[in-house]
């Protein structure tokens, strides 16, 4: 199942972006990566993800603006925001924008495994009317 779960990552920080793919790669997803949120958008506009994985702070199209054009222009895709500023107006403002999780770096390998499950069966379940009971 998880073959069929694709992944962009979008982060500045080569060594995080290649941390990502190594990990979710060994989980079975399929990841892409972009190096900031332009090259996000590009990417999306030419490929089909389940899920954006963004950092907040990045150059030229930050996180947070990244996240209110994918929520306008691919409503299904699943958002989890990632920050180094564990502050609680970063996480407060992600979510207010749509994110559906986020996660505050530096985090663990397994902490990202499951947020991205968390995030993956959360958009399953919305997209097939499922309610958690």
């Amino acid at each position: 199942m998880k073959n069929g779960i694709s992944i962009l990552v979008a982060d500045d920080e080569q060594l995080l972006r290649d941390l990502l793919v190594k990990i979710l790669s060994k989980e079975g997803y399929q990841v892409e990566t972009a190096v900031d949120g332009e090259e996000a958008l590009e990417k999306l506009r030419q490929n089909r993800y389940s899920l954006l994985i963004s950092d907040i702070k990045m150059p030229r199209l930050n996180g947070f603006e990244l996240l209110k054009q994918v929520k306008q222009t691919y409503p299904e895709m699943g958002v989890i925001m990632m920050t180094a500023y564990g502050d609680s107006f970063s996480v407060k403002d992600s979510l207010l924008l749509g994110a559906d999780e986020y996660i505050t770096k530096p985090f663990k390998s397994f902490e990202i495994h499951l947020i991205v499950e968390r995030a993956y069966w959360r958009l399953l379940s919305s997209q097939k009317g499922i309610t958690a009971e």
